[in-house]
């Protein structure tokens, strides 16, 4: 492992804002945390937003930096990759941003339920292999996770430069009568103002996408109060 890597595990030990469990104080059991994030954690009764698959937590530092009045919490196993987003709330001493560094397979392990407001999924792995669907942050085995901890109301966010992933995550919300309140193939090229949250924020990978000249999507869907969901079966053309 190299000695960038190190310095930045060590740092992460630091941080306050980054809760890191350990596999034993999880697997099969809840975190002190679940439930009680708004009291423990972040001190006050705002709404709780997740960014799942967050990576550097581009997209949590600037949503909380956007709404004060919420709460962000960008979840990841990569911990030198959320080194960045911690370090920065760290030092800018951002009170409304968290890190939680576990797999979101182990997600319902922290957020009881109604707890979680709000879900952005921000250039995820769209899984293109044969039989990798199921892995999906949008597929019907992960949705079902996220009901078990969301608000009846709650809305996922997905934006991605697959067009793959953004068609197959609208066949699963319009299998499972889901309301699709936005389905855009091109944000940039859509020729209405949209809200900062949405254009105003730019990662890493989505600054170098735009470079090579691949259209962002945007899809924003309720679960409906759904407990269970069914898969599409449908699979777009490979993009």
């Amino acid at each position: 492992m190299g000695k960038n890597k190190l310095r930045r595990f060590a740092e992460n030990e630091t941080f306050r804002c980054l809760v890191q469990p350990e596999f034993d104080d999880i697997f099969g059991k809840d975190h002190p945390l679940k439930g009680r994030w708004r009291e423990d954690f972040f001190g006050n009764d705002n709404p709780v937003i997740l960014e799942l698959g967050c990576g550097k937590g581009e997209y949590t530092v600037g949503l909380a930096r956007l709404y004060e009045d919420r709460n962000f919490i960008g979840v990841d196993i990569k911990g030198a990759r959320m080194w960045r987003g911690a370090k920065t709330v760290n030092d800018d001493g951002i009170a409304n941003a968290a890190f939680l560094r576990t797999r979101i397979e182990f997600i319902n392990s922290f957020f009881a339920e109604g707890e979680v407001d709000e879900i952005w999924i921000t250039f995820a792995d769209p899984q293109l292999k044969k039989g990798r669907a199921k892995k999906r942050l949008t597929s019907p085995f992960f949705l079902s996770r996220y009901a078990s901890f969301m608000k009846p109301d709650g809305a996922v966010n997905l934006k991605t430069d697959s067009l793959h992933l953004h068609l197959y995550s609208k066949a699963v919300a319009e299998a499972n009568e889901l309301p699709v309140e936005t389905a855009l193939t091109d944000i940039y090229n859509h020729g209405e103002e949209l809200p900062a949250e949405l254009v105003g924020i730019k990662t890493t990978y989505e600054t170098r996408f735009l470079g090579e000249g691949k259209p962002i999507t945007y899809l924003r869907f309720t679960l409906g109060g759904k407990r269970s969901f069914e898969d599409p079966c449908f699979e777009p053309d490979m993009m």
